[in-house]
């Protein structure tokens, strides 16, 4: 039950005119995706890498602790995102080939480790909405709890939960023959219709109903917090931090629910229905399949941008990071040309 195995695999479950245009514009939009994630995450790793390098062993005790804490969630974040665009052009190229080329033990291993992924990147959105909650209103707390230890013990953690949902992907998941089209061979997922069903609803419950609850009542503890301080100390640049929180805030919880709540309802409407249960067997849903794949995938291109370049820090250390890349540039053409 991954996002990215929604998507039809042999091109007939929706007609052969949605599959010709399913084969261009899906690699397309995949490669687009794939490119703007990539280099998203890549510039943030190599920002936070940078901090890491440049932080003095004078520095101020708090500001380190949970700064730091905060900066390897953002981490574990990247490398959970970075892991599953890994993961992305398996499934490319089985939708423009139209066939699953790449044999029993990667079908597998893909569907493993692209369900483990994306659970762990949702399980980190959390833990950073926690993590911004007890910084804000908890700061005393924030303090102690958000140590890089802990915080490196807790990143960790995250992948058992996320490794125990994708694991009957390793289980279950074999290549074989669907019934729609029997000379073609698809990622299959061989569990009864039951089974499936459960499977479905404990992955929804899990992976998307519990981290959104988290991140909303986290982000509106923020906002409870910093609407009754702005009202007791009358401070205008409480205000204006209140207004840029809240609007952030609607941005990351509303981005979550886009991304993710079109691929959990095709999910929950699939194994609704008595189907073989091939990866890709879709009847009815068409192009809304295409769609809640995009939105799905589309995921790892967001967290970089709303997580961190948002941030006015985030954004000087972007200009910087490009400065010293021209700089260097520029030296070794000086020396060249010498």
């Amino acid at each position: 039950m991954h996002a990215w195995n929604t998507t039809p695999a042999d091109g007939n479950s929706s007609g052969p005119s949605l599959g010709d245009v399913e084969r261009v514009l899906v690699p397309i939009l995949d490669v687009l995706i794939w490119v703007l994630g990539v280099s998203g995450h890549s510039v943030v790793v190599l920002i936070l890498c940078g901090r890491r390098r440049a932080s003095s062993p004078g520095s101020s005790p708090h500001n380190s602790v949970t700064g730091t804490g905060t900066d390897i969630l953002l981490l574990a974040l990247s490398a959970a995102d970075l892991l599953l665009l890994l993961m992305l052009p398996f499934h490319t190229a089985a939708i423009a080939l139209q066939h699953w080329p790449f044999g029993d033990a990667m079908c597998r291993l893909v569907g493993f480790l692209g369900s483990a992924c994306s659970s762990a990147s949702v399980f980190t959105l959390a833990a950073l909405a926690v993590s911004r909650y007890l910084t804000v209103v908890k700061p005393a707390k924030a303090f102690f709890l958000l140590s890089p230890k802990r915080v490196s013990l807790v990143t960790c953690l995250l992948w058992i939960p996320a490794c125990a949902l994708a694991a009957p992907q390793l289980v279950f998941r074999s290549v074989g023959t669907p019934r729609t089209t029997p000379d073609a061979l698809v990622c299959f997922s061989f569990l009864s219709h039951r089974n499936q069903m459960i499977y479905g609803l404990v992955h929804f419950v899990v992976a998307f109903l519990l981290p959104l609850f988290t991140i909303a009542v986290a982000y509106s503890g923020i906002y409870a917090f910093l609407w009754v301080t702005r009202h007791q100390a009358r401070a205008p640049q409480v205000e204006r931090y209140q207004s840029k929180v809240t609007q952030t805030s609607a941005m990351l919880v509303l981005a979550f629910t886009v991304c993710w709540l079109p691929s959990y309802g095709m999910t929950l409407a699939l194994v609704a229905e008595e189907s073989s249960g091939a990866t890709g067997s879709s009847p009815r849903y068409g192009p809304f399949t295409v769609f809640a794949r995009l939105m799905a995938t589309s995921s790892t291109v967001v967290n970089p941008i709303l997580y961190v370049l948002m941030s006015q820090k985030f954004r000087e250390d972007v200009v910087k990071l490009f400065r010293r890349k021209g700089q260097v540039d520029n030296g070794v053409v000086a020396m060249a040309a010498a």
